[in-house]
């Protein structure tokens, strides 16, 4: 006599009367397509750089880009921040799906507010290697023209902290690339909390560092690493004269392109540092305080 136990167990079947014996090669394929289908959903972003870049060469020279229309171009954020790729679909982050290009005013001038075209920013990269750490005039200025950006760092007038140091990122430049001249100017808005800092106390410093750039990567070098070279400008931040504009604009607007597309209603205007003192750290043993003579004396090139 066959038991009972043994005939219960062979004989188990679902509610829908089927032995989970014969359901698993009919599911294996489903399951094995799902995890496919899960793998491909991932996202790739490709040829980007950090803001929104059309393809098209839009002209917007004449564009209203005033504070009453500006935010109007903001409203879609889903298109604002679509990745730019090679070709002419563009794939929304983490859906997999394509999104059409926009189209009409509204959209062109929305790619560029926030963009410039890529040949521009390839053209503003550094020089392929940092002078000898022993030429420590050469090496400020190196870092002072090849820097894109840096951290001006003022005394606070925001009541929370009052009287205490406050940093923020600015966007600067000495000239354009094939004219250095060693004086750092900004383009700012009175909007800005450092620029209603600086109408109380116009004094700051400018930090930057050559991890900015490619050579610390390279060299596997940390940031805080005295051969990862470190420069601070101090002095005092001025308003750039009228006779010097010209040349104040050409230096800001040929490095950051975009500059020139930003809204007028903010009231942008040029200032300078005015060099008080230089201070560089670039190897292993001290900093080094360069007397400003040296450093105008110095070329980056």
């Amino acid at each position: 006599m066959k038991s009972p136990t043994r005939e219960f167990v062979n004989t188990r079947v679902d509610v829908n009367g089927h032995s989970p014996t014969s359901m698993r090669p009919r599911y294996f394929p489903l399951a094995l397509c799902a995890s496919l289908l899960c793998l491909c959903r991932s996202y790739t972003l490709r040829s980007s750089v950090s803001w929104v870049v059309s393809s098209n060469d839009v002209d917007v020279e004449d564009a209203d880009l005033s504070e009453e229309v500006a935010p109007a171009l903001l409203v879609d954020g889903a298109g604002l921040w679509k990745a730019n790729v090679l070709g002419d679909r563009l794939e929304t982050p983490g859906l997999g799906e394509q999104v059409e290009p926009e189209s009409g005013e509204a959209a062109q001038l929305s790619s560029r507010l926030f963009s410039y075209p890529v040949e521009k920013v390839k053209k503003s990269g550094g020089s392929s290697s940092p002078p000898p750490h022993q030429e420590t005039a050469r090496t400020a200025r190196y870092i002072a023209h090849y820097s894109d950006w840096g951290h001006l760092a003022t005394i606070s007038t925001q009541d929370k902290i009052r009287g205490v140091p406050f940093g923020n990122i600015f966007s600067v430049s000495d000239g354009p690339l094939d004219n250095s001249t060693g004086v750092i100017y900004f383009y700012v808005t009175p909007m800005d909390n450092t620029v209603t800092d600086l109408k109380s106390n116009p004094y700051a410093s400018l930090t930057f560092s050559e991890a900015e750039g490619d050579f610390c990567r390279q060299m596997v070098y940390d940031p805080e690493d005295p051969r990862c070279a470190r420069l601070t400008l101090t002095g005092k931040m001025v308003e750039v004269a009228p006779e010097e504009l010209a040349f104040a604009k050409e230096a800001m607007f040929s490095r950051h392109p975009v500059m020139s597309k930003w809204p007028v209603g903010h009231k942008w205007f040029f200032m300078k540092m005015d060099l008080i003192q230089v201070w560089l750290q670039d190897w292993i043993g001290g900093v080094s305080i360069i007397p400003l003579e040296d450093y105008f004396k110095a070329t980056p090139f």
